[in-house]
C-alpha cells in the first residue's frame, strides 16, 4: 500500500530515515533502573552524577547513553536498592517493543534460529559493548564477547540482556522454551530462585566465556508473527543504522576482558592473554605501553576491584575469592590485598567490601 512505502519527511521537506525517529535503544535498561529508583524514592542527583549521567538524558529517550555509563548506573542503583538481581528483575518489567528495532526483527524472522542470527548481527543497535557470535552447532545460541568496556564492570546489563533474550523468544514463539546451558563470566554464590524459571538449571557464573544456548531442535521453531516483507524492510533499516556506527574500543579493555576468564584456572599469564587475543607477548606490552600501562598493572587492577565486589558477597568464602582471583593460596590473595589497600580482606569485609 502507498501508506507504507511513503518516506516520511521533516517540515523542511527533507527526508529522514525510520530508524533516526525510533527511540534510542541505547540507554533502556539504564531508563528502567531510573524509573525504578525514582518510584522507589532513591535520591538519583548523586548515582546520575557518578555515573555522568542527567535525569534530562534518561528522561528523553531518543538520547543515546553510553554503555560505559549504564553499567555503572545500575550498579549503584542496585546497590542503593538492595538488589543483587536487579537488571534480571527489570527484563521482567518492561513491553518488549521498548527494545525499538531489535525487538521488530526478531519477531518479525521466520524461525529462532533466524531470529537469533539477526540478534547477534544487529546487537550493538541495542548495545555497542556486545558483539554476539551466533552459534549453530548441537545447540543453536549467542556468544557475547565485550569491547570498549571492561567485562568485570558488568553484571546487571548482561543479565537484563539475556532474560530479556529468552523472554523475547517465548513471546515470539508462543512456547516455554528453555535454555539448555547458560555461562557467564561473572561470579555469583547463588541465583535467585525466581530466575531458575528463566533459565534453568544449567547455569554457570564464573564461566571461561559469556554464552546462552537452546536445544538445536528450538531453532527450527516458527515464529507465530512472522512476516517476510516487514523483515526484509527492518533489516535495511538496521544495516544503515550498523553503518553510521563507529565501533569504538581499545586495547587496555581487550586484554582486561581476557584476563577475567582465565583467573579462576591460574592461567592469568601474558603468554596466555596474548595466545588469546592472537598477538605476540611483544606486541602485547608494546600496545599496553603505548597506552600508558603494563600487564603487570591490569592484572593488580582487575584482581582489586574484583576482590572489593567479591568481599561483598558473604556467600564467598575469602577461600574462595582466592581461587575466583587465581592465587594457589588464600595467603597469597591476603599478600596481595594489602600490598594493594593497606588491609586484610577479612578487614575490607567487615567494613562491607570497602577498601578504604
Amino acid at each position: 500500500m502507498q501508506a507504507t512505502t511513503r518516506r516520511p519527511t521533516t517540515r523542511s521537506g527533507s527526508r529522514r530515515k525510520p530508524a533516526e525517529r525510533m527511540p534510542n535503544a541505547q540507554g533502556v535498561v539504564a531508563r528502567l533502573a531510573y524509573a525504578r529508583a525514582r518510584s522507589a524514592g532513591v535520591e538519583l542527583a548523586p548515582l546520575l552524577r557518578k555515573a555522568r549521567l542527567t535525569a534530562a538524558q534518561l528522561e528523553n529517550p531518543r538520547s543515546p547513553v553510553k554503555a560505559r555509563d549504564q553499567i555503572e548506573f545500575l550498579n549503584l542503583v542496585a546497590a542503593a536498592l538492595d538488589d543483587d538481581f536487579l537488571g534480571a528483575r527489570l527484563a521482567l518489567l518492561p513491553d518488549m517493543r521498548t527494545a525499538g528495532l531489535i525487538y521488530y526483527v526478531i519477531a518479525s524472522s521466520d524461525t529462532l534460529s533466524e531470529a537469533l542470527q539477526r540478534a547477534a548481527r544487529y546487537g550493538t543497535i541495542v548495545n555497542e559493548s556486545f558483539t554476539q557470535r551466533f552459534i549453530d552447532g548441537e545447540h543453536v545460541g549467542l556468544a557475547i564477547e565485550y569491547r570498549g568496556v571492561s567485562r568485570h564492570d558488568d553484571r546487571h546489563q548482561i543479565e537484563f540482556w539475556l532474560t530479556a533474550l529468552v523472554r523475547a523468544c517465548r513471546e515470539v514463539t508462543g512456547t516455554r522454551l528453555l535454555p539448555s546451558r547458560v555461562r557467564l563470566t561473572h561470579a555469583r554464590p547463588r541465583l535467585d530462585p525466581k530466575l531458575v524459571a528463566y533459565f534453568g538449571n544449567d547455569v554457570v557464573f564464573g564461566a571461561a566465556a559469556d554464552e546462552i544456548l537452546f536445544p538445536r531442535s528450538a531453532g527450527r521453531t516458527r515464529i507465530l508473527g512472522a512476516d517476510p516483507y516487514l523483515n526484509r524492510l527492518l533489516l535495511s533499516y538496521c544495516e544503515e543504522a550498523l553503518a553510521r556506527r563507529t565501533p569504538r574500543s581499545s586495547f587496555r579493555h581487550e586484554v582486561i576482558n581476557a584476563i577475567a576468564p582465565l583467573l579462576p584456572h591460574g592461567d592469568a599469564t601474558a603468554g596466555a592473554v596474548a595466545r588469546r587475543l592472537a598477538v605476540s607477548q611483544r606486541t602485547l606490552a608494546r600496545r599496553l605501553a603505548h597506552e600508558g600501562v603494563t600487564f603487570s598493572d591490569l592484572l593488580d587492577e582487575l584482581r582489586s576491584d574484583l576482590a572489593a565486589r567479591y568481599l561483598k558477597e558473604d556467600a564467598l568464602p575469602i577461600s574462595q575469592i582466592a581461587w575466583l582471583l587465581g592465587f594457589r593460596e588464600p595467603s597469597g590473595f591476603s599478600h596481595a590485598f594489602k600490598r594493594w589497600t593497606g588491609t586484610t580482606p577479612r578487614a575490607a569485609r567487615q567494613r562491607g567490601g570497602r577498601l578504604m
